[in-house]
């Protein structure tokens, strides 16, 4: 019996989790939508199936919101085992949807799939421009009166339980959350997970929210929640950039892009915490820094921002772990291995860092980062993350988004193996 390469395993893990026109990061544990992982299934699809690239971006944005805003879930079938599933959101959507957004990858990948085949790509981003314009518009409107960008949940960021919103989350009242069944601890063991602590005051932030019909101004002003951000930052300046660059082959104005990136790179620099020599996230409501290194400050390279002052930094946290990048600082009192965001390595992420790196010229950072990845999926699956420490395989299993960067960036020379 011919034994499957691991390209065989990863393109099997993106057609297994196809629902037609687009992916679930991973069957039981998120059967719906996902927005970021749709952005990277598409550059994973890209490299065997470029019409199935665009079908999964196009599929993204047409649960677009009438004011730009486009979901951090789109919950095409209702699905009993997820929750807070659409009747906890209430956005009353057609397609019903979250009322957050997450990280903007998206045009960043669309850009690199508009390379692979040009004149296929004028075809298909062309009705798609737009409305990724739209999006990118809402975050300056809606996210960045500060300049850098902020999150209004802790899912927005797509980190969930980074210890950088730890003294935000201290200060939001839980009262009147109540009883609630959470379906995640039943597909993966609880340690991996956010606590109870942490998911009372989701849904706490998540009511506010609904009850005042997602207002963005309100959401703006009283908000319990609201936290610049470097991973929104980083990865929507990048995303401008690639954006314009769309814009530009596709022969049209893009003046209030340039406007875009010169307030990004400005708010990035409100950002940099000197107190621990790193961009770090800063609470709005009291304008605290967190306090924590975590690989989202290694965006910055991503972004398009050379900063000298972060390679000790990376070089440090290289240096202390077995298997980079950890989502924490391994030196944090909150660093732990298996739980989530607040120490595990995520093949996203790295990935996302590795291509800030290479952009940089940082070849041999990105290299021991590709090298780590390679190691940890060859050696225990398409997990959704890893235990910096030991390799093992955390979270969900055969998961889209880490198939789709072994076949785009981990295993970047597109060699069989």
């Amino acid at each position: 019996m011919k034994t499957l390469t691991m390209n065989q395993k990863a393109e099997a893990v993106l057609r297994q989790n196809d629902r037609g026109g687009y992916t679930v990061p991973t069957a039981g544990l998120y059967p719906y939508q996902w927005n970021w992982d749709s952005a990277f299934a598409a550059f994973g699809f890209a490299q065997f199936d470029i019409n199935r690239a665009w079908e999964e971006l196009e599929t993204l944005f047409s649960g677009q919101w009438d004011n730009g805003m486009v979901p951090h879930i789109l919950f095409h079938q209702v699905d009993d085992g997820y929750f807070p599933g659409p009747d906890v959101w209430g956005t009353n959507k057609a397609l019903p949807s979250s009322g957050i957004s997450q990280p903007p990858v998206a045009a960043t990948f669309a850009r690199k799939i508009f390379e692979k085949d040009p004149q296929a790509g004028a075809q298909r981003f062309a009705p798609l421009y737009d409305k990724f314009v739209a999006w990118h518009r809402w975050f300056m409107d809606c996210r960045a009166e500060t300049g850098a960008v902020c999150v209004t949940h802790p899912w927005e960021s797509g980190r969930d339980n980074a210890a950088d919103w730890d003294m935000a989350m201290a200060n939001i009242d839980t009262t009147g959350v109540g009883d609630y069944q959470r379906r995640d601890t039943s597909h993966v063991d609880p340690e991996m997970r956010p606590t109870k602590y942490d998911y009372d005051r989701y849904l706490a932030i998540l009511k506010f929210c609904r009850e005042h019909d997602w207002d963005e101004a309100i959401i703006c002003e009283k908000g319990p929640f609201r936290v610049a951000d470097p991973t929104l930052t980083f990865t929507l300046l990048r995303a401008h950039r690639d954006l314009k660059w769309l814009g530009e082959q596709l022969g049209k104005q893009t003046k209030e892009l340039d406007a875009w990136i010169l307030q990004l790179e400005a708010g990035a620099e409100s950002l940099w915490n000197e107190a621990i020599g790193s961009y770090d996230s800063k609470d709005l409501r009291t304008g605290q820094f967190s306090g924590s290194v975590t690989s989202a400050a290694f965006l910055c390279w991503l972004a398009g921002i050379d900063d000298k002052r972060m390679v000790p930094q990376l070089d440090r946290i290289l240096a202390n772990s077995k298997y980079s990048v950890p989502s924490l600082d391994p030196h944090s009192e909150q660093y732990d291995t298996k739980r989530y965001w607040r120490g595990p390595v995520w093949a996203v992420v790295n990935t996302l860092i590795g291509i800030g790196l290479e952009d940089m010229g940082y070849q041999a950072q990105a290299e021991r980062i590709r090298k780590d990845c390679e190691a940890l999926i060859s050696t225990h699956g398409f997990a959704e993350y890893f235990d910096p420490a030991d390799g093992t395989a955390a979270g969900g299993g055969t998961f889209t988004w880490t198939a789709a960067v072994w076949l785009s960036w981990v295993n970047g020379n597109g060699q069989e193996s």
